[in-house]
């Protein structure tokens, strides 16, 4: 089945509210609304930022989505420095990053955590945010030749206890690590094979739910190599870094989906 494709863009720890807004206003005068009907566009900000972007595409009637980097599993709590669920859904908030290679890097975030924050987002079908679940290798995995099995345990990880029900609408995001804010991109054949193997785990967890499940590639796409990778049959779309920070080139990438 046809898969719409998704262009996400993860602004990481970067931009004031003030920022944010320039920024989102910009993205917004470039976006056609008709585009929006071919590809999907979403965008997370710093938690700081999240409402004010939102604002700034709910008065221009455009439907960018806007999405939370993080969240603690927990409905409420005492856990000081955490968001849950129910605030990012009062933000207005439709996707979430889980296990992003940096969260797992410099903040200890395990397979277990991932698992966590997974099903607790999509325990609620009425409300739910959609989860895009980052996996993907270091360097010496890939050297080692081990990696199309680590990405494949990471995704089995994630996902474990979930049933496809559930699980339909997450989206899964490939980002080699070694590919993240390098400028070193995998080649569009590179993706493509992890990419696949992927959807095929996908397939062996949720059987026929599978083909609807996005698939993306982060790890240094830009408007410059988007096209050949969003060319690839089981990559649809970008998880976006560097370059979603720029409007011109974010747009590029948005047109290179349609």
């Amino acid at each position: 089945m046809a898969r719409k494709p998704l262009i996400a863009g993860n602004w990481k720890m970067n931009n004031t509210i003030g920022e944010a807004v320039v920024l989102a206003q910009e993205i917004s005068n470039e976006m056609e609304p008709d585009w929006l009907d071919a590809v999907d566009v979403a965008v997370f900000p710093p938690f700081t930022d999240l409402k004010p972007v939102y604002t700034v595409f709910e008065f221009d009637k455009l439907g960018v989505a806007v999405g939370a980097q993080n969240v603690f599993w927990e409905p409420s709590g005492a856990y000081t420095g955490e968001i849950s669920i129910p605030m990012l859904r009062g933000i207005g908030c439709a996707y979430c990053i889980v296990g992003h290679s940096e969260r797992r890097q410099y903040f200890g975030e395990t397979n277990e955590d991932v698992n966590r924050k997974v099903a607790a987002l999509v325990a609620d079908g009425t409300q739910r945010i959609d989860p895009i679940v980052c996996v993907g290798e270091s360097l010496a995995v890939r050297d080692e030749g081990s990696y199309l099995e680590f990405v494949e345990a990471q995704v089995k990880a994630a996902f474990a206890g979930i049933d496809a029900e559930a699980a339909a609408h997450a989206v899964v995001a490939y980002e080699p690590i070694w590919a993240i804010g390098t400028g070193r991109t995998a080649t569009p054949e590179q993706a493509q094979e992890v990419c696949g193997a992927i959807r095929e785990t996908l397939s062996a967890l949720f059987g026929d739910v599978a083909a609807q499940m996005r698939v993306l590639y982060g790890g240094s796409m830009n408007e410059g190599n988007a096209e050949l990778l969003l060319s690839q049959p089981d990559i649809d779309g970008g998880l976006v870094g560097g370059a979603s920070l720029k409007a011109a080139s974010f747009i590029q990438i948005v047109k290179a989906a349609l």
